[in-house]
């Protein structure tokens, strides 16, 4: 388990982080989200002791990272943000390097590097110098040193960043398959991807967390949860809009397009809990409105986002 305890830093008389507390347990795939300069970046380093808190601490598999920094730092496997590299040297030399480092040799060295290099699909540049490579080869080239040692807890901060559409989608399949046995923390603020692969949100702005949830109930917080959006026939615009008021559960509905061939709608719940949709069909079916399209929303992460976080 990685166990975060009342984290705090400043830098001078700015506070970055402010009392950061929360706990990843193994088989959970934590995303770490929050606007720019909102203490993401500052929280993993803490935790993996690359800078010191100014108060509280960080707990790695039992291992303080403060009191017992190289015993805490062995059992992560650590992505940061612009990872450095040495781009003189070759993708396989600077695997090597980082396997040797880490503690291993011989065959079990070599076979360390090979499958890194097969995890993030590298083999095809491995004798390749880093400062020749792309953006998200670079990428995969910082994330193959992070897991080499095939550590237990990872701490990945913007994992994909670099990375084209088929490679994030190769990338977020890695991390959940890792996941099984690992406890992760993803930094990112892409949203997309945190609904792609995070089991649960954190969501920090100001240095404090705001939200700490799954995915799906993030979005049952979303004004759109649970709204209905409909495109009819054109119609009598005030006589529909009369008779979906009267359907119990509805809030509100809005017109969002109407032309001389279609009438869109979208029609709001009075709260998350309330499921409108079957009676907004059946309303409609009694009084034979015709439906070209509906659409039952999920609710939407970046609504709740800035909400948060503005």
């Amino acid at each position: 388990m990685i166990q975060v305890k009342n984290l705090v830093k400043y830098f001078g008389m700015k506070k970055a982080v402010d009392n950061i507390s929360f706990n990843v347990e193994k088989g959970e795939i934590l995303g770490f989200l929050g606007p720019n300069a909102a203490g993401k970046s500052t929280t993993m380093r803490m935790i993996t002791g690359f800078i010191p808190p100014s108060g509280g601490t960080a707990v790695i598999g039992g291992a303080d990272i403060t009191a017992d920094s190289v015993a805490a730092r062995k059992k992560i496997g650590y992505l940061p943000e612009n990872a450095p590299v040495y781009p003189d040297m070759s993708v396989y030399a600077y695997l090597d390097f980082c396997a040797e480092v880490r503690g291993f040799s011989g065959q079990d060295r070599k076979k360390k590097v090979e499958e890194s290099l097969e995890k993030c699909f590298l083999k095809e540049v491995k004798f390749q110098t880093i400062g020749t490579l792309s953006k998200g080869f670079k990428q995969r080239v910082c994330f193959a040193q992070s897991i080499i040692h095939d550590p237990e807890y990872l701490i990945l901060d913007e994992p994909t960043d670099g990375l084209d559409p088929n490679q994030k989608h190769e990338v977020r399949l890695m991390i959940r398959k890792m996941s099984a046995d690992k406890a992760i923390i993803l930094s990112t603020h892409i949203l997309d991807e945190m609904d792609a692969v995070c089991s649960r949100a954190i969501i920090i702005a100001n240095g404090h967390i705001v939200a700490d949830d799954t995915p799906f109930n993030l979005r049952t917080r979303s004004s759109l949860h649970g709204a209905v959006s409909l495109t009819l026939p054109p119609t009598d615009t005030d006589k529909f809009i009369s008779r979906i008021r009267e359907i119990q559960g509805v809030k509100e509905v809005k017109i969002l397009e109407k032309e001389a061939d279609t009438l869109k709608v979208r029609i709001y719940p009075e709260n998350a809990d309330t499921l409108i949709a079957n009676r907004v069909i059946s309303a409609l079916s009694e009084n034979n409105y015709e439906i070209k399209s509906i659409f039952v929303e999920q609710g939407r992460l970046d609504d709740v986002f800035r909400e948060l976080t503005v």
